[in-house]
């Protein structure tokens, strides 16, 4: 009950304070983003159940949503010019505050990923994310902040990529937190979301929590653990 108090107190006050700059990119991408402003997509939430999750649109009318067209990488030249300065803001996500507000997602939670995504995860993650509301943050969002560098530069294909290597730690560093949830976490990891997108650094997170799950991939140990 107090998290979800504490999610809709903040997503409210979150949402007034910050509608001037809704509007102002709302606006900007009416003007420039070929006409469209809000983009919807399916994701899995609590209990396993889909909803549709808000974000301000960032890239092509004409892009394709097969499963192989669902990462995006460095440079990606799907992006609209605004949606990059949208996507490494983190701005584009702001209107899941909505989602926050209407109980589908939490501020802090595992991250909510699309079907073909979540079913790489194994059976035993897949069944403890699904007993709590994703989060707008968390730990594998800040972890992975930069999920697109980290994909352009690992030296396989993208899906691969992601299928072998982010994905299974990914998994584990969501279930560590729905194992160690809190509202001290949460609180921590709102202001290590803030800082992450703010320098760019990951390395508060491994001073701050203590018992972080290591990644067994080869290529994600130099590019995650020494930052």
């Amino acid at each position: 009950m107090m998290k979800r108090t504490l999610d809709i107190l903040f997503s409210a006050t979150a949402l007034l304070a910050l509608s001037p700059l809704l509007l102002l990119v709302a606006i900007l991408l009416r003007c420039t983003g070929e006409g469209c402003v809000f983009y919807g997509q399916e994701r899995v939430g609590r209990a396993g159940r889909t909803f549709l999750l808000y974000k301000f649109v960032t890239m092509r009318k004409d892009c394709g949503h097969t499963p192989a067209d669902l990462l995006t990488v460095k440079n990606d030249p799907r992006i609209l010019p605004l949606g990059r300065i949208l996507r490494s803001t983190k701005i584009n996500e702001l209107p899941q505050l909505l989602n926050v507000l209407l109980g589908e997602m939490s501020l802090i939670g595992p991250r909510p990923q699309v079907r073909p995504h979540y079913d790489i995860y194994p059976e035993q993650v897949r069944r403890e994310l699904v007993k709590v509301r994703p989060g707008l943050s968390g730990i594998g969002s800040i972890i992975f902040h930069d999920e697109s560098s980290l994909l352009s530069r690992c030296g396989k294909d993208y899906n691969r990529c992601y299928a072998e290597d982010i994905a299974p730690y990914k998994g584990k560093l969501e279930l560590w937190y729905v194992q160690h949830q809190s509202v001290l976490l949460d609180l921590l990891l709102v202001l290590l979301t803030v800082l992450v997108i703010l320098s760019r650094e990951r390395g508060y997170c491994r001073q701050w929590l203590k018992g972080l799950p290591q990644p067994d991939s080869v290529v994600l140990s130099g590019s995650l653990v020494s930052s």
